[in-house]
């Protein structure tokens, strides 16, 4: 399945990708923490321990601490596809850290992108 190729991902690539997006709209990594904090459950420290290490992107995703139910609140195109429209939970989480990345390097509040 075409999924493979994501979960495989290595998280080490991937996440400094994520926190570079938003850094170059004047956003910050410790904001892109905050955003993975909030969807995962890891913390700071976890995180940056799993972009450290040989960790693949889908089991950053499954062996979250504690995914985030109001994640489900989540709306929006990303990618081309809507994220609500999803059928596969796994890929479904990776875009919803998408979208809330996306969002925060448009310049929304963050009070509005952790749907507070």
């Amino acid at each position: 399945m075409a999924y493979e190729k994501v979960y495989n991902m290595s998280f080490a690539k991937t996440y400094p990708l994520l926190v570079n997006k938003a850094v170059k709209k004047g956003r910050t990594a410790e904001e892109v923490n905050q955003l993975i904090t909030w969807l995962t459950g890891y913390s700071p420290e976890e995180i940056e321990r799993a972009a450290g290490s040989d960790i693949s992107y889908g089991d950053f995703f499954r062996q979250a601490p504690g995914m985030n139910p109001d994640r489900k609140l989540i709306k929006g195109v990303i990618c081309g596809v809507r994220v609500e429209e999803i059928e596969e939970p796994l890929m479904q989480d990776i875009r919803y850290l998408d979208k809330l990345v996306d969002e925060l390097a448009k310049g929304k509040a963050m009070e509005k992108i952790l749907r507070k």
